[in-house]
């Protein structure tokens, strides 16, 4: 009887434990509540990888995620003018610099940078490996309100009675799976716990939700 006790308190104090390293969104991005930002602009991704294409493939991914999280969002189409002409397309310059241009020009509260730090295709074994890091900063204070980082592996294997089939299958699915969709995956994942804009019902009351790690890692399957 007294051994069953001990197991039980061990496990309460392992679960309290559990709950009490949980941080609320309010509490992780505190800077996020305070500032309110309402409108954001997307800055280009910096490409930190051999992979050309993933800088403009990934930068056509970011707008809808944040709309639905309810902010006002930039068209990147309609702002690649204004990066152009003012050098803005390197975003490396931007990342710790001033962002007020952006403020007085656009109107933006804050400016959202990415780092894509790896993007992998395997067509033999199957995935799709990004590694993306996720930084919002605003125009007003210059202060991060919002970061966190994304490891995810799209699984594109193909199970099949037949060893050659499966892997001639698998590689047709790896190359037949673009990188729009590899970073929507990557999008959903990692901004599941971005503090909701003044366009969405739930603005301000998230701040009690359970934030995410500051890294995720997730593998996800193609067909989903």
């Amino acid at each position: 009887m007294k051994k069953i006790k001990y197991l039980f308190f061990v496990l309460a104090a392992v679960l309290l434990g559990s709950c009490a390293k949980q941080i609320t969104r309010g509490s992780q991005y505190s800077l996020m509540y305070q500032e309110k930002p309402t409108s954001i602009v997307i800055m280009p991704p910096i490409n930190e990888t051999n992979s050309v294409e993933a800088k403009d493939y990934f930068y056509t991914t970011m707008y809808m995620p944040l709309c639905e999280k309810g902010y006002y969002v930039f068209s990147p189409y309609l702002v690649m003018d204004l990066f152009q002409s003012e050098s803005a397309y390197d975003s490396e310059r931007f990342l710790d610099a001033d962002l007020g241009t952006f403020r007085k020009v656009l109107g933006a509260d804050a400016a959202f940078f990415t780092k894509i730090k790896s993007w992998e295709k395997n067509m033999v074994l199957g995935y799709i490996k990004v590694d993306v890091e996720y930084i919002l900063r605003s125009t007003v204070s210059g202060q991060i309100l919002y970061h966190r980082e994304g490891v995810i592996k799209l699984n594109t294997q193909v199970h099949s009675s037949s060893p050659l089939l499966a892997i001639a299958a698998t590689a047709i699915r790896t190359a037949a799976t673009d990188k729009i969709n590899a970073g929507r995956v990557c999008n959903s994942y990692v901004l599941q716990d971005f503090p909701s804009g003044k366009y969405k019902s739930d603005y301000i009351a998230d701040s009690v939700q359970y934030a995410g790690k500051p890294l995720i890692k997730a593998t996800v399957d193609a067909s989903k």
